[in-house]
């Protein structure tokens, strides 16, 4: 028997059943006339088995009396979960008994956990969250905006048959569906929740507020995770610009806006441009990124289910421990936005680590150089900066071999990073994914990534400081633009990055310095009156205490 259906006193022996309505049924429905001396004495004054949910519960509880004279079985059964809904406790079964715990935690504390003047007055006054409970849990971890963008996010949960909806608190029920929809469920799912926190009104949304979301969620992403100091050895001091770094992401992110027709507006056409529901479904469900960065939101801003097993390694690997720049005052040509996008698009196995090989500002600009730091060291991400300002790359999977053949595979990419942010992957056309020589005197010595001999989609000349990007119109192998502000480039500064686990060969300590093995550096450096073991020119050695 389900809970809800009849519950009842079953008479002794079995003869039917006396419900708490006082209606009878079975046998003892038909006797128009029943007498309490009708009850055998040995059956009199006892309570009765109670059948809770079809189970007997035979306990003698305080709060239910049998009252045999008037045939009245009052049974004060409580109601579970203070009548929770079926769809709430589904919701709530999605995390596990220490997740249930953390959420229970951090409602307990934005709601206040001493409770209300009607919990005092002996009222069963449900415990809500309120906007400026919220902003003050969370002022110096998440930007105002995002707050208020969070808390609207919560007010759209729908309790069906409450007016909660339209309360301006934040029940219970509604703050554990929030975070059910969005850290675990689906696109469909996520929609309603993220639309109202795209726009505080009901319906379509204009490409410019989809635009100033995503900018504030990024940021809030950049902002948290430097709260927490949970950027591990990045820094807002040692990377570029995160303010221009937020526009450019959210600008590719917003470039995969697709209409039902198929079109991607663009520039002004975008921002007039009315978006429906289904199409930021369908976006959503298509960039990863709005998932994830909401989950990171969530997690760090809420200070919640941040420390749990459940975490995708979209989340651990968000962004890379950073190692080889700790202490050298370098201010990598990277901004975090771009580190966490460019980090996206590798290998899953090498999206945990970065090292720095090499950087023209702190080895010199000098191609022997280049050569002799990245040679054999695994795979590694290339970025440039043209004296015009663009900055641009490429991602070379296999390690770096001086020869006078093309080399890597498919997982090779280029990308930009200024003025705008985007990567571009291979098209099929050719294998001629890298390419590095030096010394050959019948073939092209410097360092190349697509194109052909000669017409490049990347190229660094080995007469150093020069290179070129030509793509008319794209890049025959990544199909990539011209990426360098004029076709041929002057070089103003160059890093070259190890990704995932450095090779055994290249990983170990004290290994020689670049100015051990190429007597040219050395005399050169002689000459000038610097010390060999001047620093930065001696060979990153990993540093294990980066991340603090």
């Amino acid at each position: 028997m389900g809970r809800g259906a009849r519950q009842g006193c079953r008479q002794p022996g079995g003869e039917g059943w006396i419900e708490h309505t006082g209606k009878q049924t079975g046998r003892m429905a038909n006797r128009e006339a029943f007498s309490p001396s009708l009850i055998p004495p040995s059956h009199r004054l006892q309570s009765f088995p109670l059948t809770l949910g079809g189970l007997p519960h035979d306990r003698h509880l305080p709060d239910r009396q049998t009252s045999i004279l008037g045939l009245n079985c009052s049974a004060k059964v409580e109601k579970m979960g203070n009548a929770e809904s079926n769809a709430y406790r589904n919701h709530l079964s999605r995390f596990l008994p220490e997740e249930q715990s953390d959420i229970d935690g951090v409602f307990d504390t934005l709601s206040g956990s001493g409770g209300s003047a009607g919990a005092k007055n002996g009222k069963a006054t449900k415990k809500t969250v309120t906007l400026a409970a919220l902003q003050a849990y969370v002022r110096e971890p998440l930007p105002e905006q995002m707050t208020v963008r969070l808390y609207n996010g919560m007010k759209s949960i729908d309790l069906t048959g409450k007016s909660s909806g339209l309360s301006e608190q934040i029940a219970k029920e509604q703050f554990v569906i929030f975070m059910s929809n969005l850290l675990k469920g689906n696109a469909d799912e996520k929609i309603t929740i993220i639309m109202r926190m795209i726009s505080k009104t009901e319906g379509p949304v204009k490409g410019k507020q989809i635009q100033e979301f995503t900018e504030d969620l990024i940021m809030s992403v950049v902002h948290v995770l430097s709260y927490r100091k949970e950027l591990k050895g990045w820094n807002l001091e040692n990377t570029g610009d995160s303010a221009i770094g937020v526009k450019a992401l959210a600008s590719q992110l917003l470039s995969e806006l697709k209409l039902a027709d198929g079109t991607k507006p663009v520039g002004l056409e975008l921002m007039e441009t009315t978006f429906d529901q289904s199409v930021i479904e369908d976006w959503v469900y298509r960039v990863p990124q709005i998932s994830i960065f909401l989950s990171v939101v969530i997690r760090q801003g809420l200070h919640v289910l941040h420390s749990l097993p459940d975490q995708t390694k979209d989340i651990l690997n968000l962004v890379p421990s950073c190692k080889g720049i700790k202490g050298r005052g370098l201010v990598s040509l990277f901004d975090i936005p771009s580190i966490i996008y460019i980090n996206s698009h590798l290998p899953a196995e090498l999206q945990h680590k970065w090292q720095l090989l090499f950087s023209s500002r702190l080895h010199g600009e000098s191609f022997s150089q280049l050569c002799g730091h990245i040679v054999n060291k695994g795979p590694c991400i290339v970025i440039l900066k043209d004296l015009d300002g663009y900055i641009f790359g490429g991602f070379a999977s296999h390690s770096w071999e001086v020869k006078p053949q093309f080399q890597g595979d498919n997982r090779c990419f280029l990308f930009s990073v200024f003025p705008s942010l985007a990567v571009y992957t291979y098209t099929g056309y050719n294998d001629h994914y890298m390419y590095l020589n030096h010394g050959q005197q019948t073939m092209p010595n410097g360092l190349g990534m697509g194109g052909q001999h000669g017409y490049f989609g990347l190229w660094i000349d080995s007469d150093y400081g020069k290179g070129h990007s030509k793509a008319k119109p794209r890049c025959t192998t990544y199909n990539s633009p011209q990426l360098s502000a004029k076709e041929d480039f002057t070089l103003d500064a160059m890093e070259v990055w190890a990704v995932g686990d450095l090779p055994e060969s290249a990983g170990a300590k004290g290994k020689k310095s670049i100015l051990d093995v190429d007597p040219e550096a050395q005399a050169l450096l002689e000459m000038t009156g610097k010390s060999r073991q001047s620093e930065g020119l001696r060979e990153p050695i990993e540093e294990d205490d980066d991340d603090d």
